[in-house]
């Protein structure tokens, strides 16, 4: 079945820097556009990013823009969210998912405070 491992979480303190991984089974990787979703406390989820299968293209939200990189290497069927420049807001779980398939998995905390 599809299953997502995300990684790479914890708590950094403001402007530090994160690298979060998403490594994905249970379906052809390759194939998929795929995401990084997060959560934060007390708000929906949201979409922060997206990349096409061939990681041509990419997009972001508005929020996250500058300052987040996502990218994908399909051998190993693994996402990767790069993350720098980091606040207080960005503090949320974090999911990486295929955006056609409505499945989720356990997420990463990413805490950003000092």
């Amino acid at each position: 079945q599809v299953q997502y491992v995300e990684t790479g979480g914890g708590l950094v303190q403001p402007g530090g820097s994160l690298r979060l991984s998403c490594t994905a089974s249970g379906f052809t990787f390759s194939n998929c556009d795929m995401g990084w979703y997060r959560q934060p406390p007390g708000k929906e989820r949201g979409l922060v990013a997206s990349i096409r299968p061939t990681g041509s293209t990419t997009a972001y939200a508005d929020s996250v823009k500058g300052r987040f990189t996502i990218s994908r290497d399909n051998d190993r069927s693994t996402l990767f969210l790069d993350m720098s420049r980091l606040m207080p807001e960005d503090t949320a779980v974090y999911y990486c998912r295929c955006r056609t398939l409505p499945v989720w998995g356990q997420g990463t905390q990413v805490t950003v405070s000092s």
